[in-house]
């Protein structure tokens, strides 16, 4: 296939290379030459798409993917498919769609996941939006970018899943900051304490397994672990921190909420139960039926 190829990063140069390995015609271009071998180079963004069937762009964010949609409007023929890997704004890609669909071009959107390594190696998953029947229509294309190409649903889906995935990493990273310096300013030497977590029930499953016992089904109840003991369990915590003289504010909003349910009557429901005080704020309820969460654990 004719493919195009703009933005020859950490993560697009490695993605390019194995495009060409699958066996693809490739023109790429980047702001800075960068060599890919056994793709041909382009000038400019509008040179690398002229007769692309599917174009990719991989770029820092919406400011550049607006810039190269300016300079390749028109110029990317109609019919083509352009998948944008970039970590994107919804707002941004669902703009682009409208205006390229008046060029006869489908936009989907498309951010990936696995780093410079996965990018290297293939193992990567990509999120995509947009149209169904292009996506099915190229998943032979997607596959040599990554082994996990996953349709999510209508154009700026696989960009609200990349950053909601990329949101819950940061703040899952800045509670374990909290949690380290916390066992080891009490006493805990770190390898030690990291050994001890990975063994709990915790560290032994993947944090979004955990979604499908209690909130996606919404079903507290019986508690797995109550809320009352989950409270004394944090208040325990957050006791040490003082003593020790470690700030907790992930832990304090945590409590606050944990508080709130108590305040609820919610003390012999599962702990889990507390996520509801945020679906309230939000106003959505993300219910998915068990079998349905069995069927993707399975």
């Amino acid at each position: 296939m004719r493919v195009g190829f703009i933005g020859l990063g950490v993560m697009g140069a490695p993605m390019a290379a194995n495009l060409v390995r699958a066996g693809h015609a490739l023109k790429v271009h980047d702001l800075r030459r960068t060599d890919v071998a056994g793709a041909a180079w382009a000038a400019s963004p509008a040179a690398a798409v002229t007769d692309a069937q599917i174009l990719f762009t991989s770029l820092p964010g919406p400011t550049e993917v607006e810039a190269v949609a300016k300079q390749i409007a028109g110029a990317l023929p109609r019919g083509a498919a352009w998948f944008d890997l970039t970590t994107n704004s919804p707002a941004c890609v669902r703009r682009l769609h409208g205006e390229m669909l008046a060029h006869g071009v489908q936009v989907l959107d498309a951010p990936v996941s696995g780093g410079p390594q996965g990018a290297k190696s293939g193992k990567l998953a990509l999120w995509v939006g947009g149209d169904q029947a292009t996506f099915e229509r190229h998943l032979g294309v997607l596959r040599a970018i990554g082994d996990q190409p996953i349709y999510v649903g209508p154009i700026g889906a696989g960009s609200v899943a990349k950053l909601a995935h990329n949101c819950a990493s940061f703040t899952v990273q800045t509670a374990l900051a909290e949690i380290f310096t916390l066992g080891v300013k009490a006493g805990v030497e770190p390898l030690a304490l990291f050994k001890a977590l990975r063994q709990g029930a915790t560290g032994r499953k993947r944090t979004f397994d955990r979604l499908a016992e209690q909130f996606l089904p919404g079903n507290y109840d019986p508690p797995a672990f109550a809320l009352r003991l989950a409270h004394k369990d944090l208040s325990l915590a957050l006791d040490l921190a003082r003593e020790v003289g470690v700030p907790m504010q992930a832990a304090e909003h945590a409590k606050a909420e944990f508080d709130e349910g108590l305040r609820r009557g919610w003390g012999e429901r599962d702990s889990r139960v507390t996520m509801l005080l945020q679906e309230e704020r939000a106003g959505v309820a993300p219910r998915v039926p068990a079998e349905k969460l069995r069927a993707v654990l399975d």
